[in-house]
């Protein structure tokens, strides 16, 4: 079973920063679209920013300009930058992994909590 294995969650202060990475197999990222996605309690999964296999992305409108995706081929990771933390970003955050062909790919979750 391929595993996405995230870290970098945590508690962290309005207006702060956390940075969540995401390791994949090789086999799966270097065909893989990869994404981050969010669920905070009581509310729908929802895609926070998307890194094609070429490096376009796209992201939520809520957090443009605060959060940023990038992917390292060599290492096949997915690291997802967030400054200027706020209350709303509160969630569970999820890796996603899109393969050009086969399943849809998501790791554990990782909590990130904002809190003063």
């Amino acid at each position: 079973q391929v595993q996405l294995v995230e870290s970098g969650g945590g508690l962290v202060q309005p207006g702060g920063s956390l940075r969540l990475s995401c390791a994949a197999p090789r086999t799966i990222f270097s065909i893989s679209h990869m994404g981050w996605y969010r669920q905070a309690p009581g509310k729908q999964r929802e895609l926070v920013a998307r890194i094609t296999r070429g490096g376009s992305t796209n992201y939520a409108d809520s957090v443009k300009g605060r959060f940023t995706i990038s992917r390292d081929n060599a290492k096949n990771t997915v690291t997802l930058q967030m400054n200027s933390l706020k209350p709303e970003d509160t969630a569970v955050y999820y890796c996603n992994a899109d393969p050009a062909y086969g399943n849809s790919v998501w790791g554990q979750g990782t909590q990130v909590t904002v809190s003063s």
